[in-house]
């Protein structure tokens, strides 16, 4: 009985992680809430989310102010991740007002699509609808020419429904400024490109996949090569770094782990 019981536990344990993964969710970026005037917006879809991102090509996205005035977001690129993963780069219509608050909203937006549209605030620990608010600068502070990627290591991680698995960049000499960074992967073998704007974690880069999404994947084995464009929330970039070379992750039997 006992036995059983356990058995049922764990079943039960896999079917949630499952059902974690194969649900839904929005992003949305800036993630700080305090934008210039000329501000740039990605917003990206995990899993069934992404039908919401792909359906941007026919439909507007727009920022509505306190007093309902309308600025429509143009449509710059839609990225597709290799797992889950879907995300659009927006740039603004027009120039928005100094000290104003905008909400994000859609035409045809419908209950699910509302209910997503909220982010957690941790200060008031509940979550809110998406907004920004605008402060009196034209533009963001520019990027320090002098921040550099490094190469780290690649790990896999093995969870119970699936591994993760990235290679992971360290990044010098940045300034305390929320930063994009464009990331194109490349497969060696297929030439095959990917490419994704992805943000940073405790002042470094994973390039890769957690257990149930992310914008890049690896086969077993190979050798693949990726670089990197920093660019401010206003879209203003470095020059885009040198290639850096590594082996898939999944051969590195050492940085496995369970």
């Amino acid at each position: 009985m006992k036995k059983l019981l356990i058995f049922i536990v764990l079943v039960t344990g896999l079917n949630s992680a499952y059902a974690d993964c194969s649900s839904s969710g929005m992003q949305f970026f800036p993630e700080q809430k305090e934008i210039s005037l000329n501000s740039m917006f990605i917003i990206q879809g995990y899993y069934r989310s992404q039908k919401t991102i792909e359906s941007f090509k026919n439909r507007t996205v727009f920022l509505e102010s306190e007093k309902g005035e309308i600025i429509k977001l143009i449509l710059q690129e839609t990225l597709k991740g290799q797992m889950h993963l879907t995300q659009a780069l927006f740039k603004l219509s027009k120039e928005l007002k100094p000290n104003t608050k905008y909400f994000l909203k859609y035409s045809n937006q419908t209950e699910k699509e509302s209910r997503e549209m909220k982010q957690w605030n941790s200060e008031k620990e509940e979550r809110e609808i998406v907004y920004w608010k605008t402060s009196n600068k034209k533009t963001m502070e520019l990027l320090n020419s002098d921040l550099k990627i490094e190469y780290l290591n690649t790990e896999v991680i093995i969870y119970g429904c699936g591994p993760s698995a990235n290679a992971t960049f360290k990044i010098i000499n940045k300034q305390k400024i929320e930063v994009w960074y464009k990331t194109e992967l490349i497969d060696i073998s297929t030439n095959e490109r990917t490419i994704f704007y992805i943000r940073e974690w405790k002042k470094t880069l994973n390039v890769g996949h957690k257990m149930c999404s992310g914008a890049f994947t690896y086969k077993k084995e190979g050798n693949y090569k990726v670089r990197f464009t920093p660019m401010n929330t206003d879209g203003k970039s470095l020059k885009t770094t040198n290639w850096k070379t590594f082996k898939s992750p999944f051969m590195n039997d050492g940085n496995s782990k369970k």
